[in-house]
């Protein structure tokens, strides 16, 4: 007869898949959340769906961004990003758009 051998990986060895880090069991999970940056823009111009997801596009070009959302009725635009942006640069993605930045919305 031959012989089998069958590996079992312990749950305890599994990074938890719901956790949410909070009670420090998952420090991967930890600095991620402590990195993350929202930031609010007033731009100028924006009048359509086009206009929006022109924005978008753009925003989502700058490294660290991942989530754009644009408020057509007011002009901002709420970015949310895994670093803090410079002003420059979301200038920048806007200008290339077609729009123009009034600035960052304090508060």
């Amino acid at each position: 007869m031959s012989e089998t051998t069958v590996t079992v990986e312990s749950a305890a060895t599994e990074a938890p898949s719901s956790c949410c880090g909070s009670c420090g069991t998952n420090a991967a999970a930890a600095p991620a959340a402590e990195s993350a940056q929202t930031s609010v823009f007033q731009v100028k111009g924006m009048t359509c769906g086009h206009c929006v997801s022109s924005v978008t596009a753009e925003l989502k070009k700058l490294d660290g961004v991942d989530d754009v959302a644009v408020d057509l009725a007011t002009g901002q635009v709420t970015v949310g990003s895994t670093r803090a942006l410079a002003d420059s640069d979301v200038a920048a993605a806007i200008d290339e758009a077609g729009y123009d930045l009034i600035g960052r919305v304090e508060g």
